[in-house]
């Protein structure tokens, strides 16, 4: 025994604090084996990436229970011997002390290679573990198995808060929407089998492609009727919606081309179909609602939507641009400030980085990157030089 022998006291102590251990331990991992992440694995048979990563967590989560079963069966002997007893003789106080300090519980025997004992030496090695090992054991074993759990319980909340709702709409559109029903129950199988499979983003891909799916297919089916009843006002919203639309093309066009006039970039893409193709086919419907003029005005509505979206990416794209360059300058001019507050702006490096990162600037078009370089420079310098000062 490498512990010395405890006292009557110390015993009382530790026995009543490794009991409410325990007691805190068996009520944590009674709650993790109702964590609804391992509930889900146990329900369904999980496969893929899922089942790989379950399959060292299914052992772990093993080990913890036998491992509990240890710390009882030691507290329960220790109980025992303690029990009844009102003054303890040094034996009971030598294995009390070995069953709540030591390491009197075995758990394997690993056989030593004949190469490897001697003439009398033992067969094998006997294992044993005591309260303070199977706890830290148990501790670095829950690590293990909670990311899990919490990483499938995630997953699957995440999934069914948004595809519940969706089955929803799909079950009270009586056959209308059943496009979708079949991809919502894909995704439901899936994140129940292997909700770990998914890639980064992918879940919340998969849930905005069904959520559009969905809104799509409503949108489809109610805008129809919605047209069909009011032709003309329909007619007259697109209006408004391509004049809406002309007007962002056109200043995403003028934005487009000052960015590259100024700025050396690749040709910002192109503002979207043109309104002028649009509103000719706009020009071409016809005043009864009938089921072609209905589609065709649906198709232009959501090409409309679409070219908005392209015409958008371009102006903040070019926006981007022009902002970021506008930036640079401002950075520029708060360095410089910087280096006459310092007394450096007549210095020949702060002077010489001043004029490239300025002649960068000033060119047209502009290397963004290469006025980033030279700004990072010019306040490098400065900073240098004001700590050679310093």
């Amino acid at each position: 025994m490498t512990s010395p022998i405890l006292g009557t006291a110390e015993i009382d102590r530790e026995l009543s604090a490794r009991t409410a251990e325990l007691a805190t331990v068996t009520s944590t991992l009674l709650e993790l084996d109702r964590h609804p992440g391992l509930v889900l694995v146990r329900r369904y048979p999980p496969a893929g990436e899922t089942a790989r990563r379950w399959a060292p967590v299914e052992r772990a989560l093993a080990a913890l229970w036998e491992d509990l079963g240890r710390v009882r069966a030691i507290l329960t002997e220790a109980e025992t011997v303690r029990a009844g007893r009102a003054r303890l003789d040094e034996r009971a106080r030598a294995r009390l002390t070995l069953l709540l300090r030591g390491r009197p519980h075995e758990i394997d025997r690993v056989p030593i290679p004949l190469a490897q004992r001697g003439l009398t030496g033992p067969s094998e090695t006997v294992v044993t573990v005591g309260i303070a090992d199977c706890l830290d054991r148990m501790r670095a074993a829950f690590a293990f198995v909670v990311p899990f759990a919490e990483a499938v319980e995630a997953v699957d909340r995440q999934v069914i808060g948004v595809v519940a709702p969706l089955q929803q709409r799909v079950e009270q559109a009586h056959g209308a929407l059943d496009a979708a029903a079949e991809p919502l129950a894909a995704l439901l199988r899936r994140a129940g089998t292997d909700p770990l499979g998914f890639g980064p983003g992918e879940v919340t891909a998969e849930l905005a492609a069904l959520t559009a799916l969905v809104d799509t297919e409503t949108v489809r089916h109610a805008d129809h009727l919605a047209v069909a009843a009011d032709l003309p006002a329909a007619l007259a919203a697109l209006r408004e919606d391509l004049s809406a639309l002309d007007a962002l093309q056109r200043r995403a066009a003028d934005a487009a081309r000052r960015a590259e006039h100024r700025i050396a970039t690749a040709e910002i893409p192109a503002g979207g179909e043109p309104v002028e193709r649009l509103s000719g086919e706009l020009d071409t419907l016809g005043t009864a609602p009938t089921r072609p003029t209905v589609e065709h005005l649906l198709a232009l509505r959501a090409r409309v939507r679409h070219a908005r979206e392209i015409a958008t990416r371009r102006a903040e794209l070019a926006d981007g641009l022009l902002d970021r360059r506008a930036e640079l300058r401002g950075r520029l001019t708060a360095y410089r400030a910087k280096a006459d507050r310092l007394g450096l702006s007549e210095d020949r490096d702060v002077l010489a980085a001043d004029r490239i990162a300025d002649g960068l600037l000033g060119r047209r078009p502009c290397d963004l990157a290469a006025v980033t370089r030279a700004v990072a420079d010019y306040r490098s310098i400065i900073g240098e030089k004001a700590g050679r000062r310093a």
